[in-house]
């Protein structure tokens, strides 16, 4: 399973062939590894939400405020992004974005108001930027073309096992160190690995320090070929619905959990993570089916999308009513079809140039995080509006009312992906860049 550029393992016998095959995997594996921190930072505003509406004295526009900018600048550093891992290599870049993740986070728990506290979150958010596509750089130079939608998914998951640590993990972690504390030991990782990033992986096969094939001003002028593409967009809209959707749910979901069924902060983590729980079943599943089995892409992604917002229906309808048991067999199951998401970056990469990989995943994967920063603050503002002058420790209480009527606007954006969805090309797990083309010529 070695990239077409790389050693071939199959050449050797014996600690070679084993060295050689394992490789790959640790090439992958370090900045899969820093995604994991970086997806954890998309999560941990929620579990501490009341810490930090008590330490910092505002409610919900305040957290929606401070978890927002993550996406917002991840999502303006986007595309940069994935010109920068194209030209420079997902080495020096992904080294480079973990190291202002860690400052980031240890100015996050070190402020002492809200100007350095959100000057560290928009931080973690620029370093964060480039963690996913130098992954899945990596994955595509590493490992052969038709590995890519699985390893897609994989990584995803290496994500979502960030969204897990950031739950109940870090929800104890706060409890018995402090908040604060907790992220600077998040920040301290968070430099490790960006030095081993550094230390050890390689951008391409074969190559102790591989130039990069193209030039920066190269890529740039590659870069209009995918916003042109018309079929860019069909998918890049439909991550923005879903992501929307989802990015609200992790960062409300434990304050939920503890206003409207008086959960404390460590079993409200841990009733929050059954959607997280899923996905790390559904993720690299759907991606294996759609790879290895169906050989499809646009068939399961319509059939998940819909069956994710009937699910969304069932949620918001029964907010309140279910047993926690059966909340969580919910949530779960929202989780196991949300996995559709992953079948996003295999297709903006198929319907776009092969030589614009880190681009085209670039481009796609901004929507998901231009749907979160967009809808973050307008969500914490709805529960704000609807807020009773309830209180506790310091930190605002929201009424059932209030969630259920932040969930419905995230349903509406769940129909409107579902919508859109609609409009994707099937590639078959092929770049059908050419094949597009030539049908617009005519």
């Amino acid at each position: 399973m070695l990239g077409q550029e790389g050693p071939d393992c199959n050449r050797h016998s014996g600690d070679d062939r084993v060295r050689l095959c394992m490789r790959p995997w640790l090439m992958w594996g370090v900045p899969s590894f820093i995604f994991l921190i970086a997806f954890f930072h998309r999560v941990a505003p929620g579990t501490v939400a009341k810490e930090l509406m008590a330490a910092f004295q505002g409610g919900g526009a305040l957290v929606g405020l401070l978890s927002s900018l993550y996406f917002y600048a991840y999502a303006g550093l986007m595309l940069p992004a994935g010109l920068l891992v194209d030209a420079y290599g997902p080495r020096r870049v992904v080294a480079v974005g973990g190291s202002l993740m860690g400052l980031g986070t240890l100015l996050m728990g070190w402020a002492w108001s809200g100007g350095p506290l959100f000057a560290g979150r928009f931080l973690i958010g620029l370093g964060a930027s480039v963690t996913f596509v130098g992954a899945l750089k990596v994955a595509a130079v590493w490992f052969p073309p038709r590995w890519f939608g699985t390893l897609s998914a994989v990584t995803s998951t290496m994500g979502v096992l960030g969204a897990l640590a950031a739950t109940a993990p870090f929800a104890f972690l706060a409890g018995a160190v402090g908040w604060r504390w907790g992220f600077v030991w998040v920040g301290v990782v968070s430099l490790f690995a960006s030095l081993l990033c550094w230390a050890v992986v390689r951008d391409r096969p074969g190559a102790a320090e591989a130039a990069p094939s193209q030039t920066f001003a190269q890529i740039m002028k590659g870069t209009w070929q995918v916003l042109s593409n018309p079929h860019t967009w069909p998918p890049f809209l439909t991550f923005f619905g879903l992501y929307a959707a989802a990015s609200n749910l992790m960062l409300w979901g434990i304050p939920f959990f503890r206003d409207v069924y008086g959960l404390p902060i460590g079993l409200a983590a841990t009733y929050a993570t059954a959607v997280w729980v899923a996905v790390i079943f559904s993720g690299p599943l759907t991606g294996y089916l759609s790879d290895r089995v169906l050989g499809l892409r646009r068939l399961p992604y319509i059939v998940l999308c819909w069956i994710y917002l009937l699910l969304w229906g069932v949620f918001v309808l029964t907010l309140g009513q279910l047993a926690l048991g059966s909340l969580y067999a919910l949530l779960f199951t929202l989780g196991l079809f949300g996995g559709a998401f992953v079948l996003t970056w295999p297709i903006g990469r198929e319907v776009n140039p092969p030589h614009l990989a880190g681009v085209s995943v670039a481009v796609v994967n901004l929507g998901g995080f231009l749907g979160a920063a967009v809808t973050q603050v307008p969500v914490g503002a709805l529960l704000d509006s609807r807020w009773a002058g309830a209180m506790e420790e310091g930190a605002r209480v929201y009424p059932l009312e209030a969630y259920r009527f932040a969930f419905f606007v995230c349903a509406l954006f769940v129909l409107g992906a579902a919508l859109v969805v609609l409009l994707v090309k099937e590639t078959h797990g092929q770049n059908i860049y050419h094949l597009l083309e030539r049908r617009r010529e005519f």
